[in-house]
């Protein structure tokens, strides 16, 4: 299991990496990363073999490992040493497989190595048959099914840890060993659900039972409970009452991950998506416990707190805390007011939309709007990967810049179902790094463009979250496309969000909704503007 997750990880962030490749950028080379590490697993390994290599040596290939999972961690984290950082995290996983063999090599019976090595073969294979042939659509979905398995593979480690070593008997390893199966439960399942309503096989709205609050408090309260048996049982050396109590402990962690995650709303999806990620790691740092491996120890630590600090930063962006997320509480930290123009500015009367019909248009009025206009502001959402319109978009953005015009693409943190979904669409297809900004850098300034092109978004566009306080979206912070001389809705329909709240937006003086296939609507766009406009 844990092969899958490890081989398909690498190929799909390799895939992602490369959408940001252009044909200009320098060529790189981190593939000679593994070089060196071919070399030392030619000197180690026949060594490890034949029972010669020392402990310090074993020791030496883990520390390398760990660096270089480490230093993969710190390259990801920008653009430009990305590549590098993939390859360099690759390479640190083959060092770690080889230290966790090594001392093993010379004493373990032939037909359990080639059991062992038959799995891992067998899980990285699957993994990059998945991740090869995985749509960057379905992106979300890959990560929860890989976090699933993390989850199960702690959960059963820890298990079958203790039945087979029931001496161990110390608190720190007891203590791991609960952790590990509990929180690894809880990773399963809560992927589970998630990938289920990513797929749209549950519903996106929260589903929980009454006083969802209390039912989780009292599953992680049975888990302690349930626990504290096992350490006595550990204790007493009733190891069957100990395994007992450990599958109880499972259950419960089982039942909160799926309860809890139910009960989490749709808007908040793209935090639940980092928050398993880190409780995966955390996970695997427990397993490194119980097995006594501090290679896993390490990685699993830097896993979790990374995808923890990532969760915060979603939050943040959300105006929202981690613990309101997790427990599926409405609503945001501050709620957040939007001052209306003076009367006489351009916008004045659109800054308060009043439900009632909204205006639907087609691709050719759309086309005159933006052939009119001098500056675009394109927002896309799930909805632009839905359709597969993100070629389509590039193709209109590149035309409307070969006219003159002033394009710019505002992507919202948590647009999409996951952190950075739609920059790798847009990469993609090939749409100008320099042009595509974080919400940040147009926050007040949405007035100044002609046209605002909203495309498949919904709830990081909706008004409600600055002008109702009632709303489920109060205080999340939003691109305020209103704010522009005029609106372009491409939506399928007017149907609320993955939140599943109205959009008062629709139904404003200065939008346009033009409803149907982005894709197909985008490309009729493009040729009517070719028309108007010529190919630039």
């Amino acid at each position: 299991m844990s092969a899958v997750n490890i081989a398909g990880g690498f190929v799909m962030t390799g895939r992602m990496l490369d959408m940001f490749r252009r044909p200009d950028d320098p060529k790189t080379y981190s593939k000679l990363l593994f070089l060196p590490v071919l070399g030392t697993l030619a000197y180690y390994l026949p060594r490890a073999a034949a029972g010669a290599a020392a402990a310090a040596t074993h020791q030496t290939v883990a520390l390398a490992s760990a660096l270089c999972c480490v230093g993969a961690i710190s390259m990801l984290s920008s653009q430009r040493s990305a590549r590098t950082g993939n390859a360099l995290g690759a390479a640190g996983v083959v060092l770690g497989l080889a230290a966790t063999a090594g001392p093993r090599l010379a004493t373990a019976p032939a037909g359990v190595l080639a059991q062992a090595a038959g799995a891992l073969g067998a899980g990285g294979i699957l993994g990059l048959a998945i991740a090869a042939r995985c749509a960057i659509t379905d992106l979300p979905q890959l990560v929860a099914a890989f976090h699933s398995l993390v989850g199960l593979a702690a959960t059963l480690t820890s298990v079958v840890a203790y039945a087979t070593h029931p001496s161990c008997t110390g608190a720190a390893h007891l203590g791991a060993t609960w952790f590990g199966v509990f929180i690894g439960a809880v990773t399963f399942t809560g992927s589970v659900v998630a990938f289920a309503k990513l797929k749209g096989l549950v519903p996106s709205k929260e589903v929980s039972l009454p006083f969802k609050g209390v039912v989780n408090g009292a599953a992680v309260a049975g888990s302690v409970a349930t626990g504290a048996a096992f350490f006595r049982a550990a204790a007493a050396g009733a190891s069957g009452d100990a395994v007992t109590a450990l599958a109880g402990v499972a259950v419960l962690g089982a039942f909160l991950g799926t309860h809890a995650t139910l009960a989490i709303g749709g808007a908040d999806t793209p935090v639940v998506i980092t928050v398993l990620n880190s409780s995966s790691g955390w996970a695997l740092a427990a397993e490194g416990f119980v097995l006594g491996s501090q290679l896993l120890t390490v990685v699993g630590a830097l896993i979790g707190a990374s995808g923890w600090i990532l969760s915060q930063i979603m939050c943040v962006a959300m105006n929202r805390s981690i613990v309101g997320v997790l427990l599926g509480i409405k609503g945001t930290l501050r709620k957040k007011t939007y001052t209306r123009p003076a009367a006489g500015v351009d916008g004045a009367e659109l800054c308060d939309p009043v439900r009632g019909e909204c205006v639907v248009s087609d691709a050719a009025s759309a086309a005159r709007d933006l052939a009119d206009a001098k500056s675009v502001l394109v927002v896309p959402g799930y909805g632009l990967a839905v359709s597969k319109a993100q070629y389509a978009m590039s193709d209109l953005i590149t035309l409307l810049r070969a006219n003159g015009k002033e394009v710019a693409v505002a992507v919202h943190p948590v647009a999409g179902r996951m952190p950075g979904q739609l920059n790798v669409l847009l990469a993609e297809a090939g749409v100008p790094y320099d042009i595509v900004k974080e919400m940040e850098e147009v926050e007040g300034k949405e007035d100044r463009f002609d046209v605002s092109l909203v495309v498949g978004a919904n709830d990081t566009v909706n008004p409600a979250a600055v002008e109702d306080p009632e709303s489920e979206l109060a205080g999340m912070p939003v691109i305020q496309v209103w704010r522009s001389r005029k609106v372009l809705v491409l939506k399928r329909s007017l149907a609320g969000g993955y939140a599943d709240v109205d959009n008062p937006l629709f139904f404003n003086g200065n939008t346009n909704m033009v409803l149907g296939d982005a894709k197909a609507t985008i490309e009729e766009m493009r040729e009517m503007l070719e028309e108007m406009l010529g190919s630039g």
